[in-house]
């Protein structure tokens, strides 16, 4: 059982990272329809604080700090509106929130945090199952896939651990 987590937890975390590329890419073209006026570079940190603060991933470094203490309001008006803008990123956010967090956990990493977050935020699908690998990552192959992502050869098998 060891073995197969030991290969499933990567791979899973890999199918979080895609789900992640895909919300990146759709918010940040959803952000430029909305904000024509504003440059590329702020629109891709804007995004890029937004996916952060939607995982729990932390951006401390320079200059990113400093544009999201100077652009909180902004940051936190783009999450209110992201489960109206993004609906139909609910449900792939959803999944690889929940899959981060049993990967987190069977590394012994509380991250429970970050589900409470999503919820705060309305983006956690609350009655929506725990996905099994098998679906969570053909969901990863339909949307890497549909977004022109490149996955890496574990996601693209058919027969890989976690089916």
């Amino acid at each position: 059982m060891e073995e197969f987590e030991s290969k499933l937890l990567p791979i899973l975390r890999q199918g979080v990272a895609i789900i992640k590329m895909v919300f990146f890419k759709r918010l940040k073209k959803h952000l430029i329809g909305q904000n024509p006026d504003r440059e590329a570079a702020f629109i891709n940190t804007l995004t890029g604080a937004v996916v952060n603060d939607i995982f729990s991933t932390s951006g401390t470094e320079e200059p990113f700090a400093s544009f999201v203490r100077e652009n909180r309001n902004l940051i936190h008006e783009t999450l209110r509106n992201v489960p109206f803008d993004l609906v139909d990123m609910m449900a792939p956010l959803t999944d690889a929130l929940r899959i981060q967090v049993l990967c987190d956990r069977q590394e012994g990493i509380d991250s429970l945090s970050i589900l409470v977050h999503a919820n705060e935020l309305k983006i956690l699908l609350v009655p929506k199952e725990i996905p099994l690998p098998a679906s969570f990552m053909k969901l990863v192959r339909e949307l890497g896939n549909r977004h022109d992502l490149l996955l890496s050869p574990e996601i693209k098998k058919r027969d890989s651990p976690v089916n």
